[in-house]
């Protein structure tokens, strides 16, 4: 009888089972605590931040990763924190579903109901693509946005603008048909707030202040053509400006004519205005456009050189001189 009983298993066997059921609960506990923990801790960081400006534009590019997404959304002001939203999409949705395109957020949201809107594609409104470029004054940006805008109102636009040229953002921006003038400088004031961040300890720092690295720059957009030529050109302003010399830009005669630098005449370089830095020395009163990233880096970070004058061929290449004597032979050979 005893040849038919089951042979006993070994303690350690039998418990086998036991430990793996014991170790899957622990897991399971640990796991829900740290839910608990994230989720609880994660009600803050859930709620929208408090320097949210309504409404915001966020643009994601094809194949943009979701740390890259969630990253910029912070530090646009539109969530509270990146790694909590990544910590979200992953959780609850595929990260790989976020969607490519521009989303427009009227009012605050908190991150789980954005994480919910990149995964679904919900964009917002039908938007429209405006570009403001390098260099542009608050004039034609106003002419541009009376055209396309259905509520835009120009002369309000020109009044609250003008004052703050040089700090309109120049980029293409996807808004909403239905954008009113105030709606438009505050985002272009807040999107040149962000871009600039993280220049600002040179700024701060540097031999100009602020308002004159932005006037400064404002000229660079409009007398050079690359982020290289920029960088030349701005060592040569920056030291006639220290010698007591006068800038000589056309740039700025171009900004009280409004009118393109090839119809400027010999005349045209007389008028009498503090714009004239033919007459004036040192810089304009105020920036003459609004300058992009490149230019005020260009200020920040000039490229040394030995040369005193400059002028652009019918082509757009610069050409440089040290002596007075060198920079009439460049005019006589490039540009006659």
């Amino acid at each position: 009888m005893n040849d038919l009983l089951p042979t006993p298993l070994p303690l350690s066997e039998s418990l086998e089972p036991r430990r793996m059921i014991g170790l899957i609960m622990k897991s399971v506990i640990t796991f829900l605590l740290l839910l608990v923990l994230v989720l609880g801790t994660g009600y803050s960081l859930n709620q929208p931040p408090a320097s949210f400006v309504a409404p915001s534009s966020f643009t994601i590019e094809m194949g943009e990763g979701a740390k890259s997404v969630t990253k910029h959304l912070e530090e646009q002001s539109i969530i509270k924190s990146g790694s909590f939203l990544y910590f979200v999409i992953t959780l609850f949705y595929d990260a790989k579903n976020i969607k490519a395109s521009t989303y427009v957020f009227e009012t605050p949201l908190t991150s789980m109901q954005i994480a919910e809107k990149l995964v679904t594609g919900d964009f917002g409104n039908d938007l429209i693509k405006f570009t403001h470029i390098e260099g542009e004054r608050a004039t034609h940006i106003a002419n541009e946005a009376e055209r396309v805008l259905i509520n835009f109102d120009a002369d309000h636009f020109l009044e609250r603008a003008v004052p703050l040229e040089g700090k309109l953002y120049p980029e293409t921006y996807y808004i909403p048909k239905t954008f009113s003038a105030d709606e438009l400088i505050d985002l272009m004031v807040k999107t040149f707030a962000e871009k600039t961040q993280e220049l600002q300890p040179q700024i701060d720092s540097y031999s100009l202040t602020y308002d004159q690295i932005l006037v400064l720059a404002s000229i660079l957009e409009r007398e050079a053509n690359s982020p290289e030529s920029m960088r030349m050109v701005s060592d040569i302003l920056q030291r006639r400006l220290e010698e007591g010399m006068a800038l000589q830009t056309d740039a700025s005669i171009e900004y009280i004519l409004d009118k393109p630098l090839k119809e400027l005449t010999p005349e045209d370089l007389e008028i009498d205005s503090p714009y004239n830095t033919y007459a004036q020395r040192g810089l304009p009163p105020t920036p003459i456009g609004n300058p992009g990233r490149d230019a005020i880096m260009a200020v920040l970070q000039p490229t040394p050189n030995p040369y005193v004058y400059y002028i652009t061929d019918n082509d757009g290449v610069f050409h440089y001189a040290i002596t007075y004597d060198e920079h009439r032979a460049n005019i006589a050979e490039y540009l006659r």
